[in-house]
Parts: structure tokens; C-alpha cells; sequence
């Protein structure tokens, strides 16, 4: 029997390949700042670590990422559905706007929302008689994130709508499912790990974002302060250990955060027979 020709070679090079560049590209600049970080001690890293301000902006950024990937899951689910399932005028151009936040600089959506919302902007002019102030608060923040998140969810449900088959729908009106019920019991769980990997990818940008955040958040110390700021400005003060700390600190949360989310993706593809996309 003739041995099938491999178009990549053996598993052994591969691997090899494969490990050596996230090596490179990964785990070596990780390991670094891990090391950078524990060189000034324990009793430094507590002494940075408990410091009100720092605490307050590490809060503020997994704070917003959170709020910011939930509304992201909700609303980027309805506009899939409605971009895959409805044919309506303009539909390209709006399915062509979903991706605008990848290509847009994040300085300049930030610069833009910064002039909508602002006290003086567009809108913030009439939410500001209100009492809705939503330029240099969380509020603000939260909108930001929400704005870049938004692709991560579309795209990661999008492609598993397309695949859902109507045929499962009308079987389970033909039984005598309600709407409710077709949603909830067809629907929702065969979409479930696609939300999960959605609400993931939006997460993880939100957590690191700096551009589009900067300057909507007006930079208030304990109040508006996001934690890549705090590392910028340590960098700045010439503080290396006190950046690489924090660093450390978003990197850890973060990892926990998004490995229990990848043992829910993979309980929710488990329950479903599928894999999120």
C-alpha cells in the first residue's frame, strides 16, 4: 500500500516549527515580563499591587470589558440574525460597517466618540440637560469597548446562522413549539458556543484596548483610569518593574478569565455536538 503524500511535512518538523515560533512570538516575551516583574521582590510587587489607584483602574477595565462583551452578545446576536436571515436596502453597506472598527485607527474612533459625546458633542449636548453625562466617565468607557468589540461577536455567530438550517425551525413549529420555545430549546443552544468565542474575543480586546478609550475616558486618577494608562505612564516615569507588575497582574486575571470561559465554550459544544466557528 502506498504511503498518502503529505503537502506539510511530518508531525515531528511541524511541531517543532510550530514551537519555536510561539517561543518567539509568545512565550518568550511573556516569560520576560514575568521575570522583569518578580525582580523587585515580593514585598515590591505588594507594594505595588496595593495601591488604591491601581486597584481602582484594574477594577475599571475588566469592570467595562465585562459590561461592554454582554451588551456585545446580545446586540451582535441580533444583528447577525438580521443580516443572514432578512434581505433589505443597504444590507451590504451595513454588513461592510460591521468590520469598520478592524480597520479603523482605535485613536481615531476615540477621537470620534470623544466629539459625539462630549459635553459640547453632537449628542452629549442633548443628554446633557438630562443629567446624562457619558464623555469622561465609565459610561463612556463601556461605549468605547462596545464600539470596537461589536465585529469579534458578529463575525464568530454569523457563519453558524448561515449554517443553521430553517428545516429546524419548521420541524419544531410542525411539533407544536412556540417561538419561545424554538428559540430557547433549537436555536439558542446550537448557537451557544459561537456566543461564548464572540463574547471571549470581545472581552480579551476590550481588557487590553488603549486608543479608542484614552481619550474618551478624560484620564481621572480613581475614577477614569484604565489600566493599560497606568502602564503607559509607569513606562513614561521610567518605572519598568511597576508596568511589567501590572502587566503581569492583566495578564493573570485575564488567563483564569478566559480559560474558565473555554471550559464553558467547550461544556457548551459538548452539549451540542458542534464547535463554536
Amino acid at each position: 500500500m502506498s504511503q498518502r503524500s503529505k503537502v506539510l511535512p511530518g508531525f515531528g518538523l511541524s511541531l517543532g516549527f510550530t514551537l519555536a515560533y510561539l517561543s518567539l512570538i509568545v512565550l518568550i516575551p511573556l516569560s520576560a515580563v514575568f521575570i522583569k516583574s518578580l525582580g523587585i521582590g515580593w514585598d515590591g510587587l505588594w507594594e505595588i499591587l496595593s495601591s488604591e489607584r491601581i486597584q481602582k483602574s484594574l477594577q475599571l477595565s475588566f469592570s467595562a470589558a465585562l459590561i461592554a462583551a454582554f451588551i456585545n452578545v446580545v446586540f451582535g446576536l441580533l444583528l447577525a440574525w438580521c443580516l443572514v436571515r432578512y434581505s433589505f436596502p443597504g444590507k451590504r453597506i451595513i454588513d461592510a460597517l460591521v468590520d469598520l472598527p478592524f480597520a479603523l485607527p482605535t485613536a481615531v474612533a476615540g477621537i470620534a466618540l470623544t466629539s459625539l459625546y462630549a459635553p459640547t458633542g453632537w449628542i452629549g449636548q442633548y443628554l446633557e440637560p438630562l443629567g446624562i453625562k457619558v464623555a469622561y466617565t465609565p459610561i463612556g468607557i463601556t461605549l468605547a469597548l462596545i464600539f470596537i468589540g461589536i465585529p469579534f461577536v458578529v463575525r464568530t455567530v454569523q457563519p453558524v446562522l448561515s449554517d443553521l438550517e430553517t428545516e429546524l425551525e419548521e420541524a419544531a413549529s410542525a411539533l407544536g413549539a412556540n417561538r419561545l420555545q424554538i428559540v430557547t430549546k433549537v436555536i439558542f443552544p446550537i448557537l451557544l458556543p459561537a456566543l461564548i468565542t464572540g463574547f471571549a474575543l470581545a472581552f480579551a480586546r476590550g481588557v487590553g484596548e488603549y486608543g479608542s478609550v484614552i481619550f474618551i475616558a478624560g484620564n481621572q486618577p480613581f475614577e477614569t483610569e484604565i489600566a493599560p494608562l497606568m502602564i503607559i505612564s509607569r513606562l513614561e516615569e521610567y518605572d519598568y518593574a511597576g508596568a511589567t507588575t501590572i502587566a503581569v497582574v492583566m495578564l493573570l486575571i485575564s488567563f483564569v478569565m478566559l480559560f474558565l470561559i473555554n471550559l464553558l465554550q467547550a461544556w457548551a459544544s459538548r452539549r451540542t455536538g458542534r464547535t463554536a466557528r
